[in-house]
């Protein structure tokens, strides 16, 4: 047995509101909830909030000072905001990490931040993985007929009720009642479980066969400039 399945998997449900989509984003907000124990965090982003993520979330950002549906809110700076993160999980007993949609954006974004205050070896030792939603509710709900696997869809169509989502609080304490609904057993938990170094390890195994197709699209993009040009020549 590995030391995933000797552990008790304690979950905590977390997630991000930033800037943006794009790969340079920054973290505007950060909340964890587990049980009763909750983590709200706020970071004034040191670039500009994307005019969408802005809409869609309420945040902006008024002579450094950060404000949630045009009111001001009280902040930490990003590194203040991850070393708490850090102690809250350090209480919890290495839990899981649990979130929706956060192999493809939030993980990447939060392990970025943690590199850059040399913090990722802290956080990793209390923390046993995470657990992306998305693709546990597709395996537990695939033959349910749903045409969406959005959070909101999700909570609405399983717990029959809407929340301010995009507000990251809200996003968390959501998901949590979605989990235990749910109802996961100890073994799909298990096939879901991942960590921030396999993800660094696929997105390195993918890169030469990403940058040899690249070149192979470009070498016969060259070829098809050389023929034309040829044949311009033999048309004069």
């Amino acid at each position: 047995m590995d030391s995933f399945s000797m552990h008790p998997l304690s979950p905590v449900f977390f997630d991000l509101e930033t800037t943006g989509l794009d790969s340079s984003c920054e973290i505007v907000q950060l909340a964890a909830v587990s049980g009763g124990h909750t983590l709200n965090l706020f970071m004034v982003p040191r670039r500009p909030m994307q005019p969408g993520a802005s809409r869609i979330t309420g945040f902006s950002v008024r002579r450094q000072r950060l404000f949630l549906h045009r009111r001001p809110v009280l902040t930490s700076s990003l590194r203040e905001a991850l070393v708490s993160f850090i102690t809250f999980l350090r209480m919890l007993g290495r839990p899981v990490l649990v979130g929706h949609n956060i192999r493809r954006f939030d993980c990447h974004v939060l392990a970025r931040a943690l590199d850059e205050f040399s913090l990722r070896s802290d956080f990793q030792k209390e923390v046993c993985g995470f657990v992306d939603t998305l693709p546990l509710a597709r395996q537990l709900l695939k033959d349910s007929g749903l045409q969406s696997f959005k959070q909101e869809n999700l909570v609405k169509t399983l717990l029959g009720v809407s929340y301010a989502a995009h507000n990251a609080l809200e996003d968390v304490q959501a998901l949590q009642k979605l989990y235990w609904a749910l109802k996961p057993t100890a073994n799909q938990i298990h096939q879901h479980i991942f960590t921030l170094d396999s993800l660094a390890t696929a997105a390195v195994s993918q890169a030469p066969a990403a940058q040899s197709g690249l070149c192979e699209r470009f070498s016969k993009a060259l070829a098809i400039v050389r023929e034309e040009r040829a044949g311009e020549h033999l048309d004069v």
